[in-house]
């Protein structure tokens, strides 16, 4: 594990769109298709806007989400929402390489859309998987104390009793995050400083969640000088 810290959140946004860029051309260069997952949150919607085409071939590029909002499609609060509105439209990254979790205005119940979207899921590693964390430490929409946290089987999971709005979501399972070659922290603003410390500090994954996420061969902590100051 370790820890990047930048001045501020511009700084920050912009700093990990260069790293995202530079790791995706990598991949593409060793002749992989990155398999990557994305998060939501402010600090990722200002990331994703700084995301351009250089040396990237975003049409060779599949995308995943952690978590979402279990609303209906195109509502304000869904991830993949803000991820079509800040890069995934303006770089041409074609449909069918997007693979965004069930609305809440399809025929399934959530707990049928967990299992239909794990089944969705790539059976390689991810290779890259982006995460924010909560000022509680929750991370995707795995939340302290809740019993979806020690899933062992099921790849998604149905959340019906978020304490952050709204209540019904659907987010992957520890294993299947950890199922991954590389897990980046995004992480902004004082108000996380306190679940930045215990997560590095690997503390009790039910009271600091993101304490359970692990890269395969890396995991980085991305954050500004204000999430970092408890550190």
């Amino acid at each position: 594990m370790s820890l990047e810290i930048s001045g501020d959140s511009g700084e920050l946004a912009s700093t990990t769109a260069a790293r995202i860029e530079h790791r995706l051309a990598s991949l593409q260069a060793d002749g992989r298709t990155p398999l990557v997952v994305l998060t939501g949150g402010t600090i990722a919607g200002k990331t994703y806007a700084h995301l351009s085409a250089g040396n990237v071939d975003w049409a060779n590029i599949a995308f995943f989400w952690g978590d979402e909002r279990f609303v209906p499609a195109g509502h304000a609060d869904r991830n993949d929402r803000q991820a079509h509105a800040t890069f995934l439209d303006r770089l041409g990254v074609p449909a069918s390489n997007i693979f965004a979790m069930p609305a809440h205005d399809c025929s399934l119940s959530a707990a049928a859309a967990a299992d239909h979207y794990a089944g969705r899921l790539p059976s390689e590693d991810f290779d890259l998987v982006l995460l924010g964390v909560g000022p509680d430490g929750h991370v995707a929409s795995l939340f302290p104390g809740h019993p979806e946290l020690h899933e062992t089987t099921r790849m998604a999971v149905e959340i019906l009793d978020s304490p952050k709005p709204p209540a019904v979501r659907i987010s992957l399972t520890l294993p299947r995050l950890n199922a991954a070659q590389s897990v980046w922290f995004i992480v902004s603003g004082e108000d996380k400083a306190d679940a930045v410390a215990r997560a590095v500090d690997d503390g009790d994954v039910d009271d600091t969640p993101a304490t359970g996420v692990h890269g395969l061969a890396e995991t980085l902590w991305l954050v500004d000088r204000a999430a970092a100051s408890r550190a």
